[in-house]
């Protein structure tokens, strides 16, 4: 390598959950960092996902809550969604957020260089990264590229056809909307398009909408989607999609045909890896994925690998952790590897979706049948539920005898009570060691709470 390089104890590839949590914990640590990002620092999660989606959905609540206000005695009336308003709104939110970050970054004293990085090379004193002539040299790279949305084969993302992506940025209402894919995507872009009044088609190729959640979960949360008049089409596959100025036409496999003013494909989220040097490098890699084991180690010695391009959920908090587990481990201080059935999972759909830790399936697959029980708690019995006009339920999964492996809930807002459930399950406590709290009355929390109670054998709201 030349002597013009810059070296560094971490070159970090993309400046996204992963990466930025990455570089700030190392920076913390002492060690000497460089930061390269090709877009702005924040990457997908705070620009094009997880925060502009989920202003949406906030907007989309306050819709629901002036357009439903009659019944709780507050007369109001929804005159429109002002589709600039609301970007001027979700703007605003990623703005305060980015110039945030901007400023820990600079704070931190990262070097944090713009522009499309690339890995170029590898030898004795490091890898190498190249950005825009200038060499960066890693004694450790960390490779946080993120993903992108999954399109589906021979639909053309153009005009009346987009992904999230596109979607975030519309100027109006559309009336009619299909949404290709029943995942957490296709669902919460569903959710806030029906609240702002435009009639909603789900298209799913599985037989159930969020498929890696309970059963039942899917079951409640169709139901609720249909009261919303949302269409739900499981076991469906589109076959075809063509458009002109007026309208699009998708096709399905069994020969239905829906007209839309917008189609949303919401199928997935592939890797960024692609043109990046990956492969030159000798990375292990599948279906554009790197391979890392629990300590986000690649098979290239001094190569770790976070986010979204690692198989595995794809959550912003996921690759937020990941990073810093890579820093502190960087520097010697042995972390504990992330248990990838602890990480929180939430769908912020209207209802809403929370879980942690495994399914009741999936927790008799390990343990046998007769060794696992679990429990329902319906929200009708909870005092703040019934103030939300919400319905759903807690249920809570547990070794017989054992601890809690898995809590999924649905209901308004059950996200929030997600944190508590993260820690029953990650600290592997019993429901009678769980009923002896006192959860705080009029909350949803509540309901976490009795279901552990009940689970217990000690039922007050609930039957046994």
């Amino acid at each position: 390598m030349t002597d013009s390089s810059e070296t560094y104890d971490l070159v970090i590839l993309g400046g996204g959950s992963g990466g930025y949590a990455c570089a700030l914990r190392a920076a913390q640590l002492g060690l000497s960092v460089a930061l390269v990002e090709k877009d702005k620092l924040g990457g997908t999660c705070l620009h094009k996902g997880c925060i502009p989606t989920k202003a949406l959905l906030h907007a989309a609540e306050v819709a629901d809550s002036t357009r439903e206000s009659a019944k709780f005695g507050v007369k109001a009336t929804l005159e429109g969604i002002d589709m600039p308003g609301v970007h001027t709104y979700k703007d605003g939110v990623i703005g305060r957020l980015h110039k945030g970050l901007q400023g820990l970054v600079k704070a931190a004293k990262v070097t944090y260089v713009e522009g499309a990085g690339k890995v170029v090379g590898k030898d004795d004193a490091g890898t190498a990264v190249e950005v825009d002539g200038r060499r960066l040299v890693g004694r450790t790279l960390v490779l946080a590229t993120g993903s992108r949305p999954v399109t589906l084969p021979g639909i053309e993302i153009t005009g009346r056809v987009m992904t999230s992506e596109g979607a975030l940025t519309l100027q109006e209402v559309p009336q009619r909307v299909v949404v290709l894919g029943g995942g957490v995507i296709g669902c919460e872009l569903a959710s806030v398009f029906a609240s702002f009044g435009s009639t909603v088609t789900i298209v799913e190729a599985l037989p159930r909408l969020l498929a890696p959640e309970e059963p039942s979960i899917s079951k409640t949360l169709e139901r609720s989607f249909k009261k919303r008049k949302i269409g739900v089409k499981t076991n469906t596959r589109c076959a075809a999609v063509t458009q002109n100025d007026d309208v699009a036409t998708v096709e399905l496999d069994n020969g239905e045909k829906l007209e839309a003013d917008l189609v949303l494909v919401a199928v997935g989220r592939g890797p960024v890896t692609d043109g990046l040097g990956y492969e030159e490098l000798g990375l292990e890699m599948e279906r554009g994925f790197v391979l890392a084991d629990e300590r986000c180690r690649t098979n290239v010695e001094g190569v770790r690998a976070v986010g979204d391009i690692v198989p595995g959920l794809q959550l912003a908090h996921r690759g937020f952790a990941q990073g810093i587990l890579v820093a502190e481990d960087i520097a010697g201080l042995d972390p504990e590897p992330i248990e990838e059935s602890g990480i929180p999972r939430i769908t912020y759909t209207d209802p809403e979706v929370a879980s942690v830790g495994v399914t009741e399936a999936k927790a008799k697959e390990v343990h046998g049948d007769d060794a696992v029980e679990a429990i329902e708690f319906n929200l009708g019995g909870n005092g703040k539920s019934q103030m939300l006009a919400t319905s759903g339920f807690v249920k809570v999964v547990r070794v017989k005898d054992g601890p809690v492996v898995g809590i999924h809930m649905i209901g308004a807002r059950m996200g929030e009570q997600i944190g508590e459930a993260q820690l029953i399950v990650g600290w592997e406590a019993l429901p009678e060691e769980v009923a002896q709290f006192v959860h705080a009355h009029p909350t949803q929390n509540e309901a976490l709470g009795e279901a552990h109670m009940a689970l217990a054998g000690k039922p007050l709201h609930a039957h046994a």
